[in-house]
C-alpha cells in the first residue's frame, strides 16, 4: 500500500434502515453512470417495507456486477433529502466527514480504475458480487480535509460549467425546433400573410403555401451516400489523426465526441471518397440508432464517415439547417423509422430510401432567411458541445491524477 493510501473500511459503515412507513415516494435505482435514477422496476404487489432508506450524502451500490458490463453501479445521494432503494442494494455512509469528504470519495468511485478493480475483485459461481468486505478493502489516498475539498472544488467548477452548457444546448435545440415548427409546419414564415395555402396533392402533407412544392431529398442535394470502414475495423483505429465518424457519434441535433475514432493519413487517403465537408448533414442508417441526425461540426474536419452513417450534402449551404431540422422533426422521423423497419433482418435505410424521401421545398429566399436565423444557433450549440467534451476530458484527467497527485496524508 502506498504511504498516503488507506483502506476504506475504517472510514465507512453500512446502513440498513428499512421503509417501515411503507412510503412510495422517490423510488430510486443506481446507474453505471454513477447517478441515481428514477426506478423503473415493476412495483405491483411489492412490499415497500423491505425497501432501504438512503439519505443525503449516503452511498448506494449494486453488489451484483454480473450484468453491468465493465462498470459498477454506485452513487451518492446529493439531490434529495432521502429516497428508497431495493433491498438488494447496499447503502453506506462515511463515519466522520471531517476525515473523509463524501464528494471526494465519490470522485474516487468515478475513476475507470475503480470500475476495473471492482470487476476484477467480484466473485461467485452464479453471480459475480462485489460485497461489503470487498468495498471495505478498497484503498485510496486520504489527504487532509482541506485538500480533499480543494480537489472537489476543482472538479465541481468543471461539472457546473458542463451542466450550464448542457442546459444552454437544450434551449438552443428547442429554439431551432420551434422555428422549424412555426415556419414549415404551421407556415407562419415571414411574409406568410401574403401567401395562400393550396392543395399539395398529398394526403400526408395536406395544404402547403402557394409556390412551394414537394420534392425528393435527392433534388436538394449534391451527394447522398454512406461511408466506409478501413481494413481491419476497430483494430486499425488510431489515438489521433483524421476523425472517423461512426453511428455512436451521431445524436439528434448533437454530435458526440465520445469514442470518436481516428485514422492515419494513409487510411484516410483510401477513404477520401467519403470525406466530410462543412454544411454536410449526417444520418444514421442502420441499427437501433437509425434515423438519428446531426450536422458536421467544423472542429472535426477533415474527417471521414463509416458505412453506418450517410452523408447528405445540400446543393447549397442555404439548405443545410433546413434539412437538419426537417430530418430531426417528429413528422420526418416517424416516416424514416417506418421505412427502416421494413428491413428483413434489422432496421436500415438505403441510399434509395433517403434519395426518395419527400420533403417540402420552400422558395430560395425562405431557405436563406431560415439558414441565417438558425445556423448561428447550430454553430453555438456545436461550440458548447465541444466545450463539454474538453471539460469532461479535464475531469477525467483530474480523476486519474488522484492516484498520482502528491497528497499530504492525514496523520
Amino acid at each position: 500500500m502506498k504511504s498516503n493510501y488507506r483502506k476504506l473500511g475504517p472510514y465507512i459503515r453500512e446502513v440498513d434502515i428499512r421503509n417501515d412507513e411503507c412510503k412510495t415516494d422517490n423510488l430510486l435505482g443506481v446507474s453505471t453512470q454513477k447517478v441515481f435514477i428514477e426506478s423503473i422496476a415493476n412495483t405491483v404487489g411489492t412490499d415497500f417495507a423491505k425497501y432501504k432508506v438512503v439519505r443525503r450524502n449516503q452511498f448506494t451500490y449494486v453488489p451484483d456486477t454480473s450484468r453491468r458490463g465493465d462498470k459498477i453501479g454506485i452513487a451518492m445521494l446529493d439531490h434529495l433529502d432521502s429516497g428508497l432503494v431495493s433491498q438488494a442494494y447496499t447503502v453506506f455512509e462515511i463515519i466522520d466527514p471531517n476525515l473523509l469528504d463524501p464528494e471526494y470519495l465519490m470522485m474516487w468511485f468515478r475513476r475507470p480504475e475503480f470500475d476495473r478493480y471492482a470487476r476484477y475483485m467480484s466473485h461467485g459461481s452464479v453471480r459475480e458480487l462485489f460485497d461489503w468486505e470487498d468495498m471495505s478493502d478498497v484503498e485510496l489516498p486520504v489527504p487532509s480535509l482541506t485538500l480533499q475539498k480543494e480537489i472537489v472544488r476543482e472538479y465541481n467548477v468543471m461539472a457546473t460549467r458542463i451542466a450550464l452548457n448542457e442546459q444552454l444546448n437544450g434551449q438552443l435545440e428547442s429554439l431551432a425546433r420551434a422555428l422549424y415548427q412555426e415556419w414549415f409546419i404551421d407556415f407562419r414564415f415571414p411574409g406568410h400573410e401574403n401567401v395562400t395555402l393550396v392543395d399539395s396533392g398529398s394526403i400526408e402533407f395536406g395544404n402547403i403555401p402557394d409556390g412551394w412544392t414537394l420534392t425528393p431529398l435527392e433534388k436538394l442535394t449534391s451527394k447522398i451516400g454512406s461511408g466506409s470502414t478501413p481494413t481491419g475495423g476497430k483494430t486499425s483505429y488510431k489515438e489521433s489523426g483524421i476523425a472517423l465518424v461512426r453511428s455512436q457519434n451521431v445524436i439528434d441535433f448533437n454530435f458526440s465526441y465520445e469514442n470518436l475514432a481516428f485514422l492515419d493519413n494513409a487510411q484516410a487517403k483510401r477513404l477520401e471518397s467519403v470525406s466530410l465537408q462543412k454544411s454536410d448533414v449526417l444520418l444514421n442508417i442502420t441499427g437501433i440508432s437509425v434515423a438519428r441526425c446531426c450536422s458536421v461540426p467544423k472542429s472535426i474536419l477533415p474527417a471521414r464517415v463509416n458505412q453506418h452513417v450517410a452523408i447528405i450534402r445540400p446543393k447549397t449551404p442555404d439548405a443545410s439547417a433546413y434539412i437538419l431540422c426537417a430530418l430531426c422533426s417528429r413528422e420526418h422521423k416517424s416516416r424514416l423509422l417506418g421505412i427502416s423497419e421494413g428491413g428483413s433482418t434489422r432496421q436500415a435505410l438505403t441510399k434509395t430510401d433517403i434519395e426518395n424521401h419527400v420533403i417540402i421545398l420552400p422558395p430560395g429566399d425562405v431557405l436563406r432567411r431560415f439558414e441565417q436565423l438558425v445556423r448561428p444557433l447550430i454553430q453555438l450549440k456545436e461550440n458548447l458541445t465541444q466545450q463539454i467534451w474538453y471539460l469532461s476530458e479535464l475531469q477525467n484527467i483530474l480523476l486519474a491524477g488522484l492516484a498520482t497527485r502528491e497528497l499530504e496524508p492525514v496523520g
